[in-house]
C-alpha cells in the first residue's frame, strides 16, 4: 500500500506526505486537487507536466463545476455528475455541495438516490466502498484485511433488503451507504477518508434483478435464517477486529432483520440503525417542535402510526421515552400510541402479531368498546374515528393512504392536526402537502419524508419541512466519534431530538416550518454532537472522555479545504 502520512501544522492546517507515483496522486480522490495544486506542489510531486498551467483557487473550481452541474437536465444526470466529481476530487465535491446544499441535497440523496439504486447495475462506473458477497464468506477476514484504509471512523452498511420504499434492490442498495456517508462528511464533518460504505451481498428476492443479464450482484435467492445470521456475524467480527473503534450504522435492512440485528449487536458494539433510531429521532423532533409551536403539552396528545415496521416502531419507542421523561408512566404513554400494520390496528387479541407490534398492542378490552365490525382488521379510518389522534405518522409506503375523508375526520377532534407522510421516495408518500393544507383549511402541521415545494393556500405560503434523518445522524455520529463513545444509546437520540426541535422556525412563527433550513445543519450537527457527547459521558460509555466536549467536537469537524501535499523525504 502506498504510504500516506497525515499530520497538522501549528496553524491546524492538514499536511499530507505521500510516497506515490504522480499519476496515482491525481487518481486518488482524497489527494487530488486537479488544477488546484500549487506550483511548488506540482514540482515536488512530479505532476507539473500533467496539468494545465494555471493554478486555480478552490473558489474558481467550484464556479466551474457549478456551471457544469447546472447544464445537466435530468435528475439522474445531475446525480451522476456529482458522484463522478466525488470519485475524482472529494474536497472539491464537498466544497461545492456545501455552498449549494439545499439545491444539491435532493440529487446526492433522496429522492434521486432511489432512481440510482434502481439503475445501479447500469450506472456503475466506480469502485467506492466494499462488496462482501456470501459465496466468498470463507474469505471474510482476507477481504476485510485488504481494505485500503488505515483508519475508519464510521461505516454505513446495508444488505439492500429494503431500499427506501422501493423494496429489495440487492446490490443496488450500495447507493444508499455512499449517499449517507456523503451526508456524514457534509453536515457532520467526518473526514471523508475515514468513512467506508459496505454492501453485504446475500442475494435478492427481486425477480427482475435475478433475470437481468446485467445485474452485478450474486444471482441467488436472498439468504435467510442461520446462514444469513452467520454471514452477518462474520462481517461484524472481522470489521471490528480490523477497526475496533468504528461506528457502524445499519441501513435499509428488511423489517424481519432490522430490529433483531440491532438487538443482537447494540450492547456489544458501537452501532445503531438509522431507519429505526435516526427516523425516530427526527420524527420526535418534529413532533416536539409542533407541540412547542402551538403551546400544547406532549401528555395531551394521541398518536397513530400507519406502518408497523421497524421505522414506525422506532418512532413509537422514542415517543414513549419522551412521554415518560415528561412525567407519564410507560403504561399511560403506550395507551396513547396506536400502531397499524397490514392487518389493521395492533391490539392484544390481534392474530399473528409480530414481536415489534406486540410491544405497542392496545388492550383489546378497550378497543372492543369501539364496536367495530371486524376486530381482526380495524382500519385506519376506524382508528382515527375512535382514537381521536392529534398526530398521524405515515411509514407505510402506501401512496395516497391519507385520504380527504380520513383527514377531515381527524380535523374534527383537533384544531391543528400534526400529519407526517414520511414514506420515501415522493411516489410513496401517504399524502401530498398541498392536499393536506386544503383539507384542513391551512391548519395542518406537516412534515414529509421527501422534499416538497412550499404550498400556497388562501394567500399564505407554507414551507413544508422535510423530516429528513440528515438532521439527526451526522450530529449523533460526530458526538460518538469525538468523545470515543463505545456504545450508541436511545437517550442520545432523545437528546438529539430535543436539540433539533429548538431550531424549528415554528417557534417564532405559528405557521412556520417544523424543521430548519438545510444550510443550518453544520451548526445544528455540532450542537447535537456536543449534547450527545455529554450523554455518552453521563451514561459511562466513554473510556477516556474529553475534558471539554465542545472543543473535542470542533476539533473533530473536518472542513473541505485542500491540505498541503508534499513528497515524503
Amino acid at each position: 500500500m502506498p504510504e500516506i502520512k497525515r499530520s497538522y501544522d501549528n496553524n491546524g492546517e492538514e499536511v499530507i506526505e505521500v510516497d506515490m507515483h504522480p499519476k496515482d496522486i491525481l487518481h486518488n480522490p482524497i489527494l487530488n486537487k486537479g488544477t488546484g495544486f500549487t506550483e511548488e506542489e506540482r514540482i515536488d510531486l512530479g505532476i507539473h507536466g500533467l496539468l494545465p498551467y494555471h493554478t486555480s483557487t478552490i473558489e474558481e473550481q467550484v464556479e466551474r463545476r457549478y456551471a457544469n452541474f447546472r447544464s445537466k437536465e435530468s435528475e439522474i444526470d445531475k446525480y451522476s455528475f456529482l458522484m463522478a466529481l466525488q470519485d475524482r476530487n472529494e474536497t472539491l465535491f464537498f466544497n461545492l455541495v456545501s455552498k449549494h446544499a439545499e439545491e444539491m441535497l435532493p440529487y446526492i440523496y433522496t429522492p434521486t438516490v432511489g432512481d440510482a439504486s434502481l439503475n445501479f447495475s447500469y450506472l456503475y462506473n466506480q469502485n467506492r466502498g466494499i462488496y462482501l458477497s456470501y459465496p466468498f464468506k470463507d474469505r471474510m477476514d482476507e477481504m476485510v484485511a485488504r481494505i485500503p484504509k488505515e483508519r475508519v471512523d464510521v461505516i454505513v452498511v446495508t444488505d439492500g433488503g429494503r431500499i427506501l420504499g422501493l423494496g429489495d434492490l440487492g446490490v443496488g442498495g450500495m447507493a444508499i451507504p455512499v449517499g449517507k456517508l456523503s451526508l456524514y462528511t457534509l453536515f457532520g464533518g467526518i473526514h471523508p477518508d475515514y468513512t467506508l460504505p459496505v454492501l453485504l451481498d446475500v442475494g435478492t428476492d427481486n425477480p427482475g434483478l435475478l433475470s437481468d443479464p446485467l445485474y452485478l450482484g450474486w444471482r441467488h435467492e436472498r439468504l435467510k435464517g442461520a446462514e444469513y445470521q452467520e454471514f452477518i456475524d462474520l462481517f461484524v467480527k472481522a470489521i471490528t477486529k480490523r477497526f475496533p473503534n468504528v461506528l457502524i450504522q445499519w441501513e435499509d435492512f428488511s423489517k424481519q432483520n432490522a430490529q433483531p440485528l440491532l438487538e443482537r449487536y447494540k450492547h456489544h458494539y458501537c452501532c445503531f440503525n438509522d431507519d429505526i433510531q435516526g427516523t425516530a429521532g427526527v420524527v420526535t423532533a418534529g413532533i416536539l417542535a409542533a407541540i412547542k409551536g402551538t403551546d400544547s403539552d406532549l401528555k395531551h396528545h394521541r398518536l397513530v402510526i400507519y406502518g408497523g415496521g421497524s421505522a414506525g416502531i422506532g418512532v413509537a419507542h422514542l415517543i414513549t421515552r419522551a412521554m415518560v421523561k415528561d412525567g407519564m408512566s410507560e403504561e399511560d404513554a403506550k395507551s396513547r400510541i396506536f400502531v397499524l400494520g397490514r392487518n389493521g390496528l395492533a391490539h392484544t387479541k390481534s392474530e399473528g402479531l409480530d414481536d415489534l407490534k406486540k410491544r405497542y398492542a392496545q388492550e383489546a378490552i378497550v378497543i372492543e368498546k369501539w364496536g367495530v365490525k371486524n376486530m381482526q382488521n380495524i382500519s385506519l379510518h376506524e382508528t382515527i374515528e375512535h382514537a381521536k389522534p392529534t398526530i398521524l405518522i405515515g411509514t407505510s409506503a402506501q401512496p395516497g393512504s391519507f385520504t380527504e375523508e380520513l383527514v377531515v375526520e381527524m380535523k374534527k377532534h383537533v384544531a391543528r392536526p400534526i400529519i407526517f407522510p414520511l414514506s420515501n421516495p415522493t411516489s410513496k408518500s401517504e399524502a401530498l402537502p398541498e392536499d393536506l393544507m386544503k383539507w384542513t383549511r391551512g391548519q395542518a402541521l406537516i412534515a414529509t419524508g421527501s422534499p416538497f415545494p412550499p404550498v400556497e393556500f388562501e394567500g399564505k405560503k407554507y414551507t413544508i419541512g422535510q423530516c429528513n434523518n440528515v438532521f439527526i445522524f451526522p450530529g449523533v455520529g460526530l458526538g460518538v466519534i469525538a468523545t470515543g463513545a463505545k456504545r450508541v444509546t436511545d437517550n442520545m437520540f432523545l437528546r438529539a431530538a430535543e436539540v433539533l426541535s429548538r431550531f424549528a422556525p415554528i417557534l417564532n412563527n405559528p405557521f412556520g416550518s417544523l424543521f430548519p433550513r438545510i444550510k443550518q445543519l453544520p451548526v445544528i450537527s455540532k450542537t447535537i454532537a456536543t449534547e450527545v457527547g455529554k450523554v455518552a459521558i453521563e451514561e459511562g460509555v466513554c473510556d477516556h472522555p474529553p475534558e471539554d466536549v465542545e472543543k473535542a467536537v470542533e476539533k473533530a469537524y473536518w472542513q473541505p479545504k485542500y491540505p498541503k501535499i508534499k513528497r515524503k523525504k
